[in-house]
């Protein structure tokens, strides 16, 4: 589907603090002379958008760098060193600084944006509010990133007077998420329905419902711990999935969520907010990233499209998936790509051993799927899913469960996620009769249109078993069926062999009835399924920050480590990190251009 170009007219130089400290001044069009139009409103805004697709957010930062110091995967170069997931960092790292930089970039741009919006008043009305919900918004959404990897920061909602008004105290992380959630709060009056734009790389009141209702869960968490907040997050996750006119729901198929993102097609029932990424460096409006570049299954055939695959999975969360959840093959591939042949060649692999677990690359992102031709080998074009509906349902299950524990309506909400991840193939065959006389594998055919592809094992004469075919997208063809299909097996020169099969039902996807027997097992599993639904997607650090387990998480993850390889480079990394870790250190150069700023504790 046909990108929305982000026309980048507006001069960076608009705001006087591209980085929130700078005081060399320099020159810039004067804001009287701006915001007169329309297109120059628009121009400004686009520029607001711009610093999500920066290198230092989700051009590389998120992706990457900063995203990933979770539980669920962790960067396989051992060269890559004082980076925030090495846990081996200090104040004068130039990521976070990079970090800090861009969302305060983001909050200059929006807060004189904002101060210019109503300069021509003929401009109409409606047109100036939507365009003041997005910059809102978006000034309370970078507030909000840097809340929660600094803890209290400067709180600026007006545009930098002068290069001499740099010393600008903390605030408490509190009054930083009080101000978040007033900008957001108006912005979703202000700010248009998600089917008005009919994609989600624009802020739509979905999208500030939705996060609302994240913010609210990470100020009900630590370090704030309003816990009143739990109500205020139900509300607005409820509102989104009340939403007639907007229809969200589940995409029927999990891969088919980012099998979407890389062919560049918009699902706004499922995929409510991206950052957006568009071009290969062939023209002058591109503006690519790094998703599925880094992050995806390693491929150095450039008919299936270039990944340095920089991450791999943990054991943690290869074990997290049951038997039958689909999302098991698509975030933890069982292939490897082709170094050479036909676009998406690939040869199946057989299952790891426990060490080979940790040597997987990450799978979620695939750059087979691109329909921009011809690739660049150093960029891709895929948007970074920012808020899924998916997500919404299990904050709702978990905002609900605080307040009431797991009701019926809560443990409905997970088991949506759930069923859309199940696998609807065969479950479990029974070889009823090997049979005698077979001295090849009989042919295997099951009845009906469901499409499962297996092949016989024969031992002795004997058949003992069936192996079905492997498949990159749900992990073996096991076919689709409504009930069992009838299985003959015909051929290689024996006879009598039976077998009979059963299939996944919905309701084996269903919440087990140990997980709801109070607030804390549901919530217990509710962590678990986040992991599970949302792995590399950029939310589990903080997850875990909010929960007050992020340490002890990333420990167990080393302890594992150590019990399935031993003591590799990268063991060292989970067994590092400590309490301090939890939020970022203030970078130095802040701390040298503002002299009312102070270091976080453990950083000094």
């Amino acid at each position: 589907m046909k990108k929305i170009l982000l026309i980048l007219t507006v001069l960076f130089t608009l705001s006087s603090c591209e980085d929130f400290l700078e005081t060399t001044p320099t020159d810039f069009l004067a804001p009287a002379n701006y915001y007169n139009t329309e297109a120059e409103l628009e121009a400004a805004l686009a520029g607001v958008y711009n610093i999500l697709s920066h290198n230092n957010l989700y051009r590389g930062g998120i992706v990457y760098l900063n995203g990933f110091e979770g539980d669920e995967s962790y960067i396989n170069r051992a060269t890559l060193i004082n980076y925030p997931f090495t846990y081996d960092y200090t104040a004068t790292n130039s990521t976070i600084e990079g970090y800090w930089n861009g969302c305060y970039s983001g909050i200059a741009r929006a807060n004189l944006l904002l101060k210019n919006i109503d300069n021509n008043a003929s401009i109409r009305q409606e047109i100036r509010d939507r365009v003041r919900g997005q910059a809102l918004f978006l000034r309370g959404y970078y507030h909000f990133l840097l809340v929660q990897s600094f803890g209290g920061v400067p709180l600026l909602l007006e545009p930098t007077a002068s290069v001499e008004a740099v010393d600008v105290a903390r605030s408490s992380a509190k009054e930083v998420y009080d101000a978040v959630l007033r900008d957001m709060e108006q912005a979703e009056a202000l700010v248009a329905p998600i089917s008005t734009y009919g994609h989600g790389s624009r802020v739509s009141k979905s999208a500030v419902r939705g996060l609302l209702a994240r913010v609210c869960l990470h100020m009900a968490g630590q370090p704030v711990r309003d816990e009143s907040k739990y109500e205020d997050a139900r509300k607005w996750a409820k509102m989104v999935i009340d939403d007639a006119t907007a229809g969200h729901q589940l995409n029927p198929s999990y891969a088919d969520i980012f099998i979407k993102i890389a062919r560049d097609e918009y699902d706004i029932r499922e995929s409510i907010w991206e950052a957006e990424f568009w071009g290969n460096g062939a023209d002058a409006y591109s503006m690519s990233g790094n998703n599925a570049r880094i992050n995806a299954p390693a491929s150095s055939n450039p008919n299936t499209g270039t990944s340095v695959a920089y991450l791999n999975v943990t054991g943690k969360l290869y074990d997290a998936f049951e038997n039958g959840d689909l999302r098991k093959p698509w975030s933890i591939p069982n292939f490897r790509y082709n170094t050479t042949g036909e676009r998406g060649a690939k040869t199946f692999v057989d299952p790891p051993t426990r060490a080979g677990v940790y040597l997987i690359n990450t799978g979620k992102y695939r750059r087979e799927y691109e329909t921009l031709l011809p690739q660049n080998a150093n960029t891709s074009p895929q948007n970074w899913p920012i808020l899924r509906f998916a997500d919404v349902l299990l904050m709702y299950a978990e905002a609900v469960n605080h307040l009431n524990g797991p009701t019926a309506e809560a443990v409905e909400a997970v088991n949506l996620v759930r069923r859309r991840a199940w696998s609807k193939g065969i479950k479990e065959v029974t070889i009823t009769n090997g049979g005698s006389g077979y001295t090849s594998a009989p042919t295997v055919t099951f009845s009906g249109t469901g499409g499962a592809v297996a092949t016989a094992t024969v031992e002795g004469g004997r058949v003992t078993g069936l192996v079905f075919a492997p498949d990159a997208v749900i992990g073996a063809k096991t076919g689709s069926y409504t009930s069992a299909p009838t299985i003959t097996l015909s051929g290689g020169g024996g006879s009598g062999a039976t077998a009979t099969a059963t299939v996944y039902t919905p309701t084996d996807a269903d919440v087990p009835a140990s997980a709801t027997a109070s607030k804390g097992s549901f919530l217990w599993f509710l962590q678990e399924e986040r992991l599970r639904e949302l792995n590399t997607e950029g939310l589990r650090r903080h997850d875990l920050i909010r929960w007050g387990i992020f340490v002890q998480a990333l420990h167990e993850v080393a302890d594992r480590i150590a019990q399935d390889v031993g003591n590799p480079s990268y063991l060292q990394r989970f067994r590092d990190v400590t309490e301090r870790h939890v939020i970022w250190p203030i970078p130095t150069r802040e701390l040298t251009l503002n002299r009312a700023m102070t270091q976080n504790e453990g950083w000094n």
